[in-house]
């Protein structure tokens, strides 16, 4: 794609809003901000239950605590995972260095393939606990609607982690276009302070044919003297 460098074009451009929320990779960011936050919602408002003759609640999942930390802890952190990731997308295209550009697009592929190993554990240990859970310990099946969304939004998670990994991907396949980019490209505002314009030497510039650096006369039959008058040309 010409003019393009990671996904991106030539820092320096303005920020059009539509069309950075119509990138497939800012739409997956966003759906996977929403499902984590959703997994996050559920679990604290709804996943710890108890029974009726007692007082401390447990967590929903086969009262296994770790089931219900995990998927707190994980969604508040994919929450903020996301949210920085599109912080990112917003200045991405100001970068104006290839190699940041390169960085930053490796970074989100190794994040998001973490991310999506992480929801697939995640999702297996609460469809396991949630399975293996006994009636007796919630007899009414309070938090059973929020359980068992928090399971789905894991599984969905699996899939839009994974398919930003995969855009990241493919952005980085593209590369840079060399026509327009260079390893070491800096923006030009930033550079200009840094190169002022050189004094004007005329020894260094303008040279005579001997290359002295100094007019010199010619000599000779090529001079032309005026004292002589005019003398007429004998053929």
């Amino acid at each position: 794609m010409e003019g393009m460098a990671y996904g991106a074009g030539k820092a320096g451009g303005a920020f059009d809003p539509i069309t950075f929320f119509q990138q497939p990779h800012t739409v997956l960011r966003m759906v996977s901000w929403l499902f984590s936050l959703v997994i996050f919602g559920c679990i604290a408002n709804e996943g710890y239950v108890n029974r009726p003759d007692e007082v401390v609640e447990y967590c929903v999942y086969n009262r296994n605590q770790n089931a219900c930390n995990y998927a707190v802890g994980m969604g508040t952190l994919a929450f903020l995972s996301c949210m920085a990731f599109l912080a990112l997308d917003v200045y991405f295209p100001q970068i104006s260095s290839v190699k940041d550009r390169k960085k930053a697009v490796l970074a989100d592929v190794g994040v998001s393939v973490f991310w999506s190993f992480v929801w697939f554990v995640g999702f297996c240990f609460l469809a396991n606990q949630w399975q293996v859970a006994k009636l007796e310990d919630n007899p009414l099946k309070e938090g059973a609607d929020a359980a068992r969304a928090a399971i789905t939004f894991a599984f969905f998670s699996i899939f839009t982690w994974a398919g930003q990994a995969f855009l990241a991907f493919q952005r980085y396949k593209l590369g840079a276009d060399s026509a327009l980019f260079s390893q070491d490209y800096t923006d030009p505002s930033q550079d200009a302070a840094a190169a002022p314009y050189s004094a004007f030497t005329s020894g260094d510039d303008l040279e005579s044919p001997g290359g002295t650096g100094s007019y010199q006369q010619a000599s000779g039959d090529g001079v032309f003297d005026g004292s002589a008058g005019y003398q007429r040309q004998e053929y």
